[in-house]
């Protein structure tokens, strides 16, 4: 009887739904309180997590999910990277 593997799921800052971990992309803030994108997900620091998509990245600065899952404001080096790397995967 093999055991059932459980899939991580996390909400998206975005859209607010539930979707696999490794789906999304993760934000993280250091310690030192550096903001900086995690590919590999194993990074320390506070994560908050959001869909590769342009549509949720819009909602995420509308409706300031980023600041509310950080509890303070988001540099707009922090956006502007999130852009870079939704250009990458090719997701528009």
């Amino acid at each position: 009887m093999g055991a059932n593997k459980k899939i991580p799921v996390r909400r998206c800052v975005g859209c607010q739904e539930m979707k696999n971990k490794k789906e999304m992309i993760r934000v993280i803030r250091t310690k030192e309180g550096e903001f900086s994108l995690d590919a590999t997900g194993k990074k320390n620091g506070r994560g908050a997590y959001i869909c590769p998509s342009k549509e949720c990245l819009q909602k995420a600065v509308k409706n300031k999910g980023l600041e509310r899952s950080f509890k303070q404001s988001i540099p707009a080096e922090v956006y502007e990277a999130l852009e870079k790397e939704m250009g990458l995967i090719g997701t528009e």
